[in-house]
């Protein structure tokens, strides 16, 4: 027994040897720690169903290379070139922005095309290379779509911002301020910082609560988003509360409380359940796997993408030069995937923004908790400053 898992170890960790050179390898990158187990699990059936329908290409097999994305810009960059060595042809991930721009540096000059399914940071896209895109938006297509809501459907004039430091968390965070400040008369009336595993939120919650918001919109992932809200709702701050995409997760309600958590206000992609041209995988994955998770059609339309720009480019090999006939191949063509039609600008990102709004409500039609706002509709009831 032994034997076979170093066998299997091996399979999964080696480079392709000389009697594996028919084989494409991608790489995946997911965070498979701790509360975001769930998430990485999902994202790794994905890639399997998308290789399962859409595979094998060019004749040859594919299969995955799964690498944990542990929230460690350092680490990214190693997983990168451990990956490079791998000789894979393409990379799906990484998950968190900030891991996402250390190791986009490393497939950039090794010249493997990256799709990320969820890095949404600017800055990833803005530094120019050629060889990243993106099927998830971004920080600030979230924020505008945000900010809209905040204005004109919650009817707020202050704003109180809270982000957890991080490269998404302080992204988000300062899109909607400037969003917001380019809206007057509304104004952010207070900025409050936390750090990612903290659970304690006391001193935040107090200035928050003092300044009297109208809402609160937290920039960071469902974790401290969860346990910020249950805080605010104790300590009698009943200000609606707005975050991102990285909060609609089941976990969030779990972590938060069915009443607490019931009621936020979160961007996302428009529910998928809605496009015809989803429902098919949705059918497929549930069948197989169950419910379905936030990122599942993001990282099946991104192993699509790599796979349709393989076919359409044809490499011989997973060497710098084949490899940029891929990434001329994703640049120059749509991709009709689950998400419906795909298209690029010259940074690597969505041609359109990709964001509406949810609220968390139970019994939706995501997840059981996560239900899409119409476009028109009541407004939310208004609420009083906290004093």
């Amino acid at each position: 027994m032994r034997g076979l898992w170093l066998s299997l170890l091996l399979m999964w960790t080696l480079p392709a040897e000389a009697g594996e050179l028919a084989t494409v390898r991608l790489g995946l990158v997911v965070p498979m720690a701790s509360e975001a187990g769930p998430v990485a699990q999902s994202m790794h059936r994905a890639a399997e169903l998308a290789l399962a329908d859409l595979g094998p290409v060019l004749g040859r097999p594919v299969v995955l290379s799964v690498k944990d994305d542990p929230f460690d810009p350092k680490q990214a960059a190693v997983t990168a070139e451990r990956l490079v060595q791998e000789g894979v042809w393409g990379v799906i991930g990484h998950f968190y922005s900030s891991s996402s721009v250390p190791a986009s540096a490393i497939y950039h000059q090794a010249g493997v095309p990256m799709v990320t399914a969820t890095a949404t940071h600017p800055r990833l896209t803005a530094q120019g290379f050629g060889n990243v895109f993106r099927v998830a938006g971004r920080d600030d297509q979230q924020a505008v779509t945000a900010a809209e809501w905040i204005v004109a459907r919650a009817k707020a004039r202050r704003i109180a911002v809270v982000h957890d430091r991080t490269e998404y968390g302080r992204g988000l965070a300062d899109a909607l301020r400037r969003e917001i400040e380019r809206r007057p008369p509304r104004r952010v009336v207070a900025v409050e910082t936390l750090a990612q595993g903290d659970k304690d939120f006391t001193t935040q919650v107090g200035r928050v609560r003092a300044s009297r918001p109208d809402v609160v919109y937290f920039g960071g992932i469902f974790r401290e988003a969860a346990y910020l809200l249950r805080q605010l709702r104790q300590a009698g701050v009943q200000a609606a509360f707005v975050s991102g995409d990285a909060v609609l997760d089941p976990e969030f309600v779990t972590l938060a409380g069915n009443d607490i958590a019931a009621g936020a206000y979160l961007t996302f992609a428009p529910d998928p359940r809605l496009r015809d041209s989803a429902r098919p995988v949705i059918h497929r994955y549930e069948s197989r796997y169950g419910s379905l998770g936030p990122y599942v059609l993001s990282v099946y339309d991104a192993v699509g993408v790599l796979l349709h720009a393989i076919q359409t480019g044809k490499p011989t090999d997973g060497t710098p030069d084949e490899l940029r006939k891929v990434v001329r191949a994703i640049r120059g063509h749509a991709y009709r995937g689950a998400l419906g039609m795909l298209r690029w600008d010259k940074h690597g990102d969505l041609a359109a923004s990709p964001y509406v709004m949810y609220v968390v409500r139970q019994g939706g039609s995501v997840q059981g908790w996560f239900e899409q706002v119409p476009v028109t509709g009541p407004s939310p009831a208004a609420r009083s400053p906290q004093g």
